[in-house]
């Protein structure tokens, strides 16, 4: 199987002058309860030359461990219902702008945190200070995302809390494939490392390298991205 750029993504970009290759990886949809270790194993490495990297979305992983969950088995508690309607919602994700969404984060970080969060965001935004919200509630929060209209079935009825030990997965993976892995929280707003098997994978490459999303924000069905140097 020959590897391909998304629609709409180039297949290389610049990063500090060198020009990178972003080869999407398709997997089966993955159900929770999967190891995404032999996922990897199974689609990735056919790929994979010495010195490539492999990028894995945090939402695949966090699929595998059982963290995402039917919104229909989620009940919102009224704090939940309250704090929801505050959130500006993005085209590219619904984050805590929903009431099972926040409910996770309650859940996650605790009904006293989300609060005094939402205190500070709520005293700080109008001065034109962005971002708070989530510096007290905590990253984990942030990585919290639900139920959208192009996400893939069933997972567009779904919403999920970050994965668990997102390095300790990133460091199993590259020992089973000898490849340096990340584990990124991207959409077409932004990049966040949550995990990587090596400490000398520098942040700041993996947002260059991942600026434009080419995992796509839809139904691509590539949650995998194998990153090779190409000059």
């Amino acid at each position: 199987m020959s590897l391909e750029p998304n629609p709409g993504k180039p297949l290389t970009v610049e990063v500090d002058g060198e020009v990178w290759a972003r080869y999407p990886v398709k997997t089966h949809v993955v159900k929770p309860g999967e190891d995404i270790v032999l996922i990897a194993e199974r689609y990735a490495k056919p790929h994979l030359r010495e010195g490539d990297l492999l990028f894995i979305s945090e939402k695949v992983v966090a699929i595998a461990q059982g963290r995402a969950f039917p919104i229909d088995e989620i009940r919102p508690s009224l704090w939940a219902k309250i704090l929801s309607k505050f959130v500006t919602r993005s085209p590219y994700g619904i984050g805590l702008g929903s009431p099972w969404t926040m409910e996770l984060a309650i859940r996650e970080a605790g009904l006293f945190r989300i609060l005094l969060a939402a205190f500070v965001a709520a005293i700080t935004k109008p001065l034109g200070i962005r971002g708070l919200f989530y510096r007290v509630a905590g990253h984990n929060v942030a990585a919290i995302d639900g139920p959208t209209p192009y996400t893939i079935p069933p997972y567009n009825r779904y919403a999920k809390l970050p994965p668990k030990d997102p390095s300790g997965v990133a460091r199993r993976i590259s020992e089973r494939l000898g490849v340096k892995v990340v584990v990124v929280d991207a959409n077409d707003l932004g990049v966040e490392v949550l995990g990587k098997s090596h400490p000398d994978v520098d942040d700041g490459f993996v947002k260059g390298v991942f600026r434009d999303n080419p995992l796509g924000q839809a139904s691509q069905q590539t949650p995998l991205c194998i990153v090779r140097r190409v000059s």
